[in-house]
């Protein structure tokens, strides 16, 4: 099996267990014999970082027997990681693509669902100069960084330039520098490694480092609909149910809409 990568630290554990030490009392072994601790993992694009961070403070207090472990990268990188046999019990995918390659073999029959939709957008170094205005203007950038093929940014992307008749010019030119997930398209613009990048609205918003400089016409690409499913091979399926039916209760949907998604 090839070694995992993600986003920051691998894994991320969200959610503390019981500590140890003192000797526990009668009625507090009693009360752990009757719910065991469940560490439940979860994979999600890196463009839920920041939602999904939040969203894990939360659950403590709906579940406090429930340990978050978040796996944040780019969607391909997790399917990947899911068909090579890597523990996951829910699975949070920035594009249908992937959670399609894995509806057969690996997604757990009548929980697949869209839970949020997002917007591509250009932008570049914070107050930089003769920064592009259009989609159409990034193209004669000397460098612009995108996503990789199997980034669903990136799919976005070159659906994008595509559509404008200059994916290929580009190409060729050999000014796009890609990235292996939408934080690292990101980062290249907040350092100013790029003249421009194309990611989400919404790290776009949690960014201090980068201007919005445009748009994505909404028929230049396909909606960026983010599905979400228990795994068929998760073993707490159950209390993967109940944290994706805690995704679309009103207190999570509004961090999802502060950081700029459209709930579906």
């Amino acid at each position: 099996m090839k070694p995992f990568r993600s986003l920051t630290a691998g894994l991320v554990l969200c959610g503390m267990l019981a500590g140890c030490g003192a000797a526990p009392s009668a009625s507090s072994s009693s009360a752990a014999s009757q719910t065991e601790p469940v560490e439940l993992t979860v994979f999600a694009a890196a463009s839920m970082t920041e939602t999904m961070t939040e969203i894990a403070e939360l659950y403590k207090t709906e579940a406090p027997d429930v340990s978050l472990v978040y796996n944040f990268d780019s969607s391909g990188t997790l399917q990947t990681q899911i068909e090579e046999g890597a523990v996951c019990d829910l699975f949070l995918s920035a594009g249908q693509k992937q959670m399609d390659a894995l509806e057969t073999d690996f997604v757990l029959e009548g929980t697949r669902c869209d839970l949020l939709q997002n917007k591509v957008v250009l932008i570049a170094p914070k107050g930089a100069e003769n920064a592009p205005a259009s989609f159409e203007e990034a193209a004669n950038a000397e460098r612009i960084a995108l996503g990789g093929a199997d980034v669903p940014v990136g799919q976005y992307s070159e659906e994008i330039f595509r559509h404008l008749g200059l994916w290929d010019s580009m190409n060729a030119a050999g000014k796009i520098t890609f990235g292996s997930n939408v934080k690292e398209v990101l980062a290249q613009v907040e350092a100013a490694s790029v003249d421009c990048g194309v990611v989400y609205q919404t790290d776009a918003a949690a960014s201090d480092g980068v201007t919005v400089c445009a748009e994505a016409p909404e028929d230049s690409y396909s909606p960026a609909v983010y599905p979400a499913a228990v795994l068929a091979g998760s073993e707490h399926p159950e209390e993967a149910k109940a944290f994706l039916a805690f995704l679309k209760t009103d207190a999570c949907k509004q961090i999802f809409e502060d950081a700029g998604f459209t709930v579906k």
